[in-house]
């Protein structure tokens, strides 16, 4: 098992209830994978998990990429602009 921080930001901290958590998860996880494991979580993720950003150790990620042990994950909500 692998331990990071998770830090939330903007409507992401609102619907988690918190801005950081220390969480638990398997060697090997994805940033997809660690979306799922936050939903079921934090279900207030639900409706923003899918259309999210993240990033590992302040770079973002790509929902492929594993997520080493001892990271830093950030999700941010989607950004609208135009």
């Amino acid at each position: 098992m692998n331990k990071i921080s998770v830090l939330f930001f903007a409507t992401f901290r609102d619907k988690a209830g918190t801005n950081r958590a220390e969480l638990q998860i398997p060697e090997g996880t994805t940033i997809e994978g660690l979306r799922e494991i936050l939903v079921k979580q934090f279900p207030g993720l639900d409706t923003l998990a899918d259309h999210a950003m993240a990033s590992i150790n302040k770079e973002f990620a790509l929902d492929d990429q594993i997520i080493p042990d001892g990271s830093e994950v950030a999700w941010f909500p989607p950004v609208a602009g135009g």
